[in-house]
């Protein structure tokens, strides 16, 4: 797991980014990740928030939902960031069970009292036309269910470039950390407000 803080924003309310490797800058230095891109971001639009990034590479949807009601205790966070899935998906884990731990997640962080962005995950077409639908249909209905604000896809306009991932073509390259900040930043904008 990486926490950052923002230096100059300690007092400010936290925005908790809840995820995997995609992240967690995995494979690149943590500068470079879009989490800390959206911390120069607040900062440069001179918003008052601290970032927690509580991702860790390799989660799936069942551990975040075992760990998210300490992480919420420790930062209380106005806004959640909830970026998790894909490694359920790479791993053909059941969509229902994926479902319901997102759920879970999106539930505790209501309770406590914050907002949440969902950003969703797309499966490659190789895992079969009902499970890729099944995964991404997931995001949405959750969305509409909770009422909380979605952003369809993280990696959109990345995905389809094979130069903006690393070798394992898994994990974007810093050149698409910018890219994935502003798929991020147009949900989660209006929750800043």
């Amino acid at each position: 797991m990486v926490l950052l803080n923002t230096g100059f924003a300690q007092a400010g309310p936290a925005i908790l980014v809840y995820g995997d490797s995609l992240s967690a800058a995995y494979g690149i230095g943590r500068n470079e990740g879009w989490v800390t891109l959206l911390e120069a971001r607040l900062r440069q639009e001179q918003r008052d928030y601290t970032v927690v990034n509580a991702s860790i590479s390799g989660e799936t949807t069942s551990g975040g939902a075992s760990r998210i009601s300490a992480t919420l205790a420790q930062h209380r966070p106005r806004v959640t960031i909830l970026a998790l899935g894909a490694n359920d998906g790479l791993r053909g884990l059941p969509v229902a069970q994926m479902r319901d731990n997102l759920a879970a997640i999106i539930r505790a962080a209501q309770k406590a009292g914050g907002r949440v962005l969902l950003v969703g995950m797309r499966m490659p077409p190789n895992y079969g036309a009902q499970y890729t639908r099944d995964f991404e249909q997931v995001y949405a209905a959750l969305a509409r269910q909770f009422k909380v604000r979605l952003v369809p896809f993280l990696l959109e306009g990345v995905a389809d470039s094979r130069d903006l991932f690393l070798e394992d073509n898994l994990h974007p390259t810093a050149k698409a950390q910018p890219l994935i900040l502003e798929n991020v930043w147009k949900g989660l904008a209006p929750l800043l407000r």
